[in-house]
């Protein structure tokens, strides 16, 4: 009997062991607003592809590019109930949830993309990350970044003035609203598959974008004017869903971490490498493309700096990451 009782105890420890084991092997998911061609859709890929190297084969993770799983607003609340556990989505949607990010959209908080890529791998911004467990239900991994942002008109603009009135759209967060709202444009919150036939329509009469994709998707073909302003950084966060994190061993979140924040700190290469080529690429258009610092924006900046300051308590210290690291 005591044998047989032995032998129980001994089946069960097993079957535990092996309950054990089974559930440190995962299969995650992870979304993302880009399209597969894009920087940010290969970071992801190549995270999976090392994760599962790394575990062994233990972890994998299937990727959805361009908004398979809805888009970052459902995404984001799909991390936050568990029902997607990863995702690579902009600091611009976060800061919708949390404000404090807001501070990384400070108008030319950056140089240049170099200088941007400084800020970003600075420890004042990683320690932005740190309240978003317990603000928005996340686990902020690392940061990456896409361009510079500028402004594509189809009309001609010579001054700031000109952009008053105008229908240009943005991606739909409060920090980007403020400072066009300030400028005395209509900012037009738009998702970015609908960009091209609004531009081409005139259903808005400019958009604020990147260089990438004013070459790669071809809105420069319904614009007379391109501003190279460089006004904005636009970074990108990793994410975990808390409720997914809460249960990884020790050695799976570090695994995790360290692959992740590696693949987007490298988004931050790439694009410093190939941010020239693009704005190369447009300045041989046959169209006006005009170069503006923060003077073109006169007290707007200013002004943005005065009404963000109450949002976001980090502004000055990520104003200071970004003056210590020119």
């Amino acid at each position: 009997m005591a044998y047989l009782k032995s032998l129980k105890t001994a089946a069960a420890a097993a079957t535990a062991c092996c309950l054990a084991l089974g559930a440190q092997a995962a299969e995650f998911r992870l979304g993302l607003l880009t399209p597969p061609p894009h920087i940010w859709t290969k970071a992801a890929e190549a995270f999976a592809a090392d994760l599962n190297s790394a575990s062994d084969g233990a972890h994998s993770v299937q990727v959805f590019p361009a908004r398979q799983l809805g888009n970052e607003a459902q995404m984001m609340q799909q991390l936050q109930t568990g029902a997607l556990d990863m995702a690579f989505l902009t600091v611009a949607e976060v800061s919708n949830r949390v404000p404090d990010l807001g501070a990384f959209y400070a108008p030319y908080l950056a140089t240049d993309i170099d200088h941007a890529g400084r800020i970003l791998r600075s420890d004042t911004a990683r320690e932005m990350l740190k309240p978003l467990p317990a603000k928005a239900g996340v686990v902020g991994l690392g940061l990456g970044m896409a361009g510079l942002r500028q402004i594509v008109s189809r009309e001609e603009v010579t001054s700031a003035e000109d952009l008053s009135g105008l229908k240009l759209r943005i991606t739909p967060f409060a920090p980007i609203f403020d400072f066009y709202e300030e400028l005395g444009a209509a900012p037009t919150p738009m998702p970015l598959p609908s960009v091209y036939d609004a531009l081409a329509n005139g259903q808005v009469d400019a958009i604020d974008m990147d260089a990438e994709l004013i070459w790669v998707l071809k809105y420069h073909e319904h614009a007379k004017t391109i501003v190279q302003s460089d006004h904005m950084m636009f970074p990108v966060v990793g994410l975990v869903s808390a409720r997914v994190w809460k249960d990884l061993g020790e050695e799976d979140r570090a695994m995790i971490a360290e692959l992740m924040a590696r693949h987007l700190d490298s988004t931050i290469d790439t694009y410093a490498t190939k941010e020239p080529e693009w704005l190369d690429n447009l300045k041989a258009l046959d169209l006006t493309m005009t170069k503006a610092g923060p003077e073109f924006f006169a007290d707007v900046i200013a002004e943005w700096d005065s009404k963000w300051a109450a949002k976001s308590p980090s502004l000055p210290a990520i104003r200071a990451a970004a003056e210590a690291t020119r």
